[in-house]
């Protein structure tokens, strides 16, 4: 199994992307997917037009979310990976430090790569557009 440990800073209060990431319409807004969650421990979500999908299985808010998670990518006999996320305030916003464990063995670079493109680019665009001034 194959661990990523990734991280960003992101303009927007640790506990504004706290509850972004957990709600259904705003995460489809960063991420430009679908997306469908259930925001509570033992909730199941599935984002990325169901290419991802999990459970949630901790929540410490604003500062934590443990969840399992898995793609249509893993083995059937795969066990699921966990994903924790952290939210640290920073004078720029929020570091998101994103810990993925139990990655199926040749996967994990696939997935860094996912991570950048299709979460951590994307959310930093949406959450820097948010924040221009309206003149």
């Amino acid at each position: 199994m194959e661990t990523l440990i990734l991280s960003i800073v992101l303009p927007v209060s640790q506990e504004e992307l706290y509850r972004a990431w957990l709600d259904s319409n705003e995460h489809t807004r960063f991420t430009t997917s679908s997306a469908v969650i259930d925001p509570r421990v033992g909730g199941e979500f599935c984002v990325w037009d169901g290419y991802i999908t999990g459970k949630t299985l901790e929540l410490e808010p604003p500062r934590r979310i443990l969840q399992s998670w898995r793609t249509t990518d893993f083995a059937d006999g795969d066990p699921d990976s966990l994903l924790e996320i952290i939210f640290e305030s920073v004078p720029d916003g929020t570091c998101l430090i994103l810990r993925h464990t139990n990655i199926p063995e040749s996967q994990a670079a696939s997935y860094e790569q996912g991570w950048q493109e299709y979460y951590f680019a994307p959310m930093f665009k949406y959450f820097s557009t948010r924040l221009e001034p309206t003149e």
